[in-house]
Formats: structure tokens, sequence, C-alpha cells
């Protein structure tokens, strides 16, 4: 199914023309009512008519989360507050948020790109979507909501938490949707098992998963342990929220809604731009946004992007799954860590779940690393030697993807936190500042 056909599938010589004028226009908009982006222009002697073509971006400043904060909490917008309708701020940051303003025609471009994201995941008006991303400041579950409804599709606002009604949500209203992040599906999947409730019982076809981090190894067991096709979808508030990019039912890569969002590849340390199929960090420009566009704005993401048409028919850029961040990166004894690569060791083993937890203490000067992980039930009744042997399996195959020594502790089924949102995955005790 595809949304919106004349823009999901247009000819890449158009797109390209189209991209070049909306720049453009974007472009002289933020100089002439945004003082960041004017001044930010002057100092590396750019203006607005040196914008030629879609390629000249490069030639324009970067911007950073930093520099949203700096302007906390209405200096990056370029709409009067009388034309901003709505407000979303991220959470979950140190120090003050990043705040985010839509001006209406931001809203329903918003609900335009969601509307391509569930259709992208099969969905039609005939769908119920249980939306079990939180509502409010996040950006998550009015992102989907407003693209549920612009599909003609059932919208569910159940927010998240409260697992006892979403599955008597799930059993009772037949949702044929679910959107949530990915680790709250595998939660929802085995608070399902407990309750002797199969996947078959109920009448889910997908899934659109995004907000976190996850690996293909996890989708497949999302999709055993749920019955489901488990579909990625990427978005960020500072862009817009989810609708940036999603995953066709081909799931070859996330289809980035280019004609709104013109991606980049940077090298993270010299900023170089990459060529197409070299991976670095995403960098994104709203090319249409009217409350508050942002230049080559610095997702920390770290991806690589294809090119070429998809089987779908889709025309539009698209992007490998994210493989970590810039940002967020662990260094451990001068090692390059991702929490990913730990979860990926752990979905090819039998014998354990996809709950984790990386600890990380300083002694003697000395980082090290351990690594918590929850064994199945039926495989923590073993006696010792065999959990001592499934212990150093763990920690060889950790320690041969990391290159790096770590402490393996087997624990029991639940003990791990379960996170009804983004899962904690990592608990860094060091003193690094």
């Amino acid at each position: 199914m595809i949304w919106n056909e004349k823009c999901e599938c247009m000819p890449r010589d158009e797109l390209t023309a189209l991209q070049t004028r909306r720049l453009q226009a974007t472009v002289k908009r933020v100089y002439e009512k945004v003082p960041f982006y004017r001044r930010k222009m002057d100092e590396l002697g750019v203006k607005p008519q040196d914008i030629k073509s879609i390629r000249d971006i490069r030639h324009l400043p970067m911007t950073t989360k930093q520099d949203l904060r700096d302007n906390y909490p209405f200096g990056l917008f370029s709409s009067p507050m009388s034309e901003i309708v709505r407000l979303h701020a991220s959470s979950g940051t140190t120090g003050k948020p990043t705040v985010v303003g839509y001006a209406r025609e931001d809203i329903e471009l918003w609900a335009d790109v969601m509307a391509r994201t569930l259709c992208s995941a099969g969905g039609t008006e005939h769908d119920i979507i249980q939306i079990s991303y939180g509502y409010g400041l996040f950006t998550g579950g009015l992102g989907v909501h407003y693209g549920a409804e612009k599909l003609g599709a059932t919208a569910i606002p159940v927010s998240g938490g409260n697992t006892q009604r979403q599955i008597q949500i799930l059993q009772d209203f037949g949702p044929t949707l679910l959107a949530c992040t990915p680790s709250y599906s595998l939660f929802l999947a085995e608070a399902l098992a407990e309750r002797g409730i199969h996947p078959g019982d109920l009448k889910l076809k997908a899934a659109v998963l995004g907000a976190e981090p996850w690996t293909e190894n996890m989708r497949a067991a999302i999709e055993k342990n749920l019955g489901i096709r488990a579909i990625d979808i990427y978005g960020l508030s500072e862009i817009i929220g989810p609708g940036v990019a999603s995953e066709c039912w081909e799931q070859k890569g996330l289809h980035i809604n280019e004609d709104h969002f013109y991606p980049e590849i940077i090298d993270p340390v010299t900023l170089e731009v990459l060529e197409p199929g070299q991976h670095g960090e995403l960098v994104f420009t709203t090319i249409t946004k009217q409350g508050m566009p942002l230049l080559r704005y610095r997702t920390r993401d770290l991806t690589s992007l294809i090119t070429g048409a998809c089987p779908c028919g889709r025309t539009t850029v698209r992007m490998h799954k994210c493989q970590g961040r810039s940002d967020d990166m662990l260094i451990i004894r001068g090692v390059n860590v991702f929490p990913s690569q730990i979860e990926s060791v752990l979905l090819e083993m039998s014998e354990t779940h996809p709950h984790y937890l990386l600890i990380i203490d300083r002694v003697n000067n000395l980082d090290q690393l351990t690594l918590q992980v929850e064994v199945d039930a039926q495989f923590f009744s073993d006696e010792i030697k065999q959990l001592e042997a499934l212990s150093r399996r763990i920690k060889h195959s950790v320690e041969s993807t990391l290159g790096l020594s770590v402490n393996v502790r087997l624990v029991e089924p639940q003990t791990i936190e379960r996170s009804e949102g983004k899962a904690r995955r990592v608990i860094d005790n060091r003193k690094l500042s």
C-alpha cells in the first residue's frame, strides 16, 4: 500500500527539482526570521541567493541539540507565537529540554507523513490501531494518532503503561496494528504468554515500532512471539516526531520522506559529507516546516543511505536501521561499545531472554563491564555446571564481538526491571566528568 503515490514514487529528477525549490524557500525563511541562522550564515559568508540547487546544502551551517537548548525555549521559531498551534518537548535529557513548535501547516504535514508510515505497514481505513506510545510532550502518541485519523483508521489512544489494560484492549477491541517501542512489544508478548494468551487469539497483523534502537534479531523475536510483521519506523521530535522514515512491507530499509526531510550522511568527526552507502551520522534539513525549520540537524544516529527503487515501487532514498548513536556510544577501556551489539549476541541464544543490563564500574582506575542477562526458566533450573557452561558461552561470544572482557551474571526471569517506554540498558557508575 502507498498513501501518496505522486510524492513517494516521484521520478528522481522531479524530486531533486522539488527539493531545491523547497530548500531555497526554507533558507530564505530562516535567514529573514531566525537571528540564530542569520548569524550562522553570515559567519560562513552564505546568503540565501547562493543556494542554487539542493547540492549547495553542504554550504549551510549545521544545527545541534545544544543549539536548541541555547535558544530555549522559542529562539529558533520562524513563526510568531500567534501562529504556533502546538508545542512539544524532549524528555529524558539533562538540563533544559529541546522545545519544538508546530504551525498549523506542520500538524497537517505530520499527519500526512504518519499516514504514509501506517500505510507502508499495511494499514488502511479498515484497521484498528492500538497506540501504546506515550501521549503528552513526547511526540510519539499524538504523531501516530493524527496519522491514524488521516488514514481513516480507528485510533485507540491507550498511551503507555498499564499492561493489564493493554492486554484487555488487545483481546476485546481487536486491534490489527500496534504502535509502541520494540522493547515494550516484547514486554507485551511476555505478559500475554504468562496469561496463556496465544498470538493467534488476537487480530494483530503488524506493529510499527520505533523510539529506540533495535536489531534484526530482536525483530525476529518480536515477529515470532507476537505472530506479526514488525515494521521499523524512525523519527525525532526536532524534525517532526515519528514519520520521518519507515519501512515498507519489504523490510529492505526505511523510506525517508525526503520531499519534506532532506538527508545527508556525514563523518561525525570531520563533518565531511559521505557518499550513499557509506556509514556515518545522519543529518536532516526540514524543507517544508514552517514553525521551526532546521538546517542540517545532527541527529547523532549512525546509519547509511540506500539509493535505487524499492520493490514496493517507492523511489525515495532509504536508510539502514540505525546502528547506535555517535553521542551515547560507550567507550570502555578505549573500545567503542554499542548495547545493540550485545543484544544481537543474546538473541542468538535460545537459553536467554532479550532482557539485559550493562553495568560499568571503575575499579582501581580500570573500567569493568558486567552483563546481567535473564535466563529462560527451564534453563535456570539446570545444574550449576550447565549454568556455568552457558555463562562461559555468553562471555566468549560477547568478548569476541566487543574485543573487550566482560563479567557475565545470569539472573532469573523477571529479575531485570521492565520498561513500559524506552528500555534502560546501561548503568554507568563511572565518574567521567
